[in-house]
C-alpha cells in the first residue's frame, strides 16, 4: 500500500486469483476447485471497486508476471506512483 501515492498494489497467486495464462483447476474435486477460484476472483473485484470508492488506485500483479518478469513489474510500479504525484 503506496498510501500518499493511494495505489495499492496487490501480488495474486496464479492458482489462487484464477491467472488466465497459467491458473489451473485441479483434476480431483474440480466442481469444488472452480467454485473456490470464481468466489475468489469476485471477491478481488469488488474489493477493488470497494477500494476505488475509498479513492485508490489498485494494481496487481500476478505470480507468475512477478516471476517472469520482475523488473516490467517495478516500473509499472514506479510509472503508477509518478502518475499518482502529478494528480
Amino acid at each position: 500500500m503506496f498510501a500518499r501515492a493511494h495505489l495499492m498494489v496487490f501480488i495474486d497467486g496464479c492458482f489462487w486469483h484464477g491467472c488466465p495464462r497459467c491458473g489451473h483447476i485441479p483434476n480431483t474435486n474440480r466442481k469444488y476447485w472452480a467454485a473456490k477460484i470464481g468466489r475468489n476472483i469476485r471477491r478481488d473485484a469488488r474489493a477493488r471497486r470497494a477500494l476505488n470508492r475509498l479513492g485508490y488506485s489498485v494494481m496487481r500483479i500476478r505470480e507468475c508476471e512477478l516471476r517472469d518478469h520482475p523488473m516490467r513489474c517495478v516500473r509499472r510500479m514506479k510509472l503508477r506512483l509518478a502518475r499518482s504525484k502529478l494528480k
